[in-house]
């Protein structure tokens, strides 16, 4: 990707800065949460995206290979500065974090059998569960608009979520009935040739 591939209708971003909101995201949700923290610093804050976009975004963050954040910082970064902003965005979410990772892990085998480290984790853990559930509540309203967006939605949380079908069952079976029914039908297609 190269600097043509920057979205022009944003405003300019330096690398500095998608470096530090990309590092924001990733001490920010210590103990889990980074997609209600990206989407915290990205839609509200930040406002590079909104919900509608922030929404497809995640969805080919997670469909796709690797980390999901990860993709979402090449995703990010490429649309503010193309393929430089991308590694900056990388850069920042992954570099602190892997130091603090090393520190942290060097403590936890050394200390693991203290009791309070354990209720330190179990906080964490509670505290991220709460913002995925918040991020799903907010992001929920604007994509789960009607009855088959729903039952797309129960599908998906059924088989994957509760049978435990493995993620790639569970998105052959809902992604082509999701496209099935977002199909533009009716609507006359332009083929790009001129009106005779």
């Amino acid at each position: 990707m190269n600097e043509a591939s920057i979205d022009e209708s944003r405003p300019r971003v330096s690398h500095l800065e998608l470096a530090v909101a990309f590092n924001y995201i990733a001490l920010a949700s210590f103990g889990g949460g980074l997609s209600a923290w990206a989407r915290e610093m990205l839609v509200v804050r930040k406002r590079w995206m909104d919900d509608d976009e922030f929404l497809s975004a995640m969805t080919m963050c997670r469909i796709l290979p690797g980390a999901n954040q990860v993709n979402m910082a090449v995703f990010a970064g490429t649309k503010m500065r193309g393929g430089s902003g991308a590694v900056s965005a990388v850069v920042g979410l992954c570099c602190v974090p892997v130091l603090l990772m090393l520190v942290m892990g060097y403590v936890y085998f050394r200390f693991k059998e203290v009791p309070a480290i354990h209720g330190i984790l179990h906080g964490a853990s509670a505290a991220a569960v709460a913002l995925t559930v918040a991020m799903v509540i907010k992001t929920g309203r604007k994509c789960l608009t009607g009855i088959i967006p729903i039952a797309l939605f129960g599908l998906a949380f059924v088989l994957n979520g509760v049978l435990r079908w493995p993620l790639l069952v569970t998105l052959a079976i809902v992604a082509p009935l999701g496209l099935l029914w977002a199909w533009p039908r009716g609507r006359p297609v332009d083929d790009g040739q001129p009106a005779q």
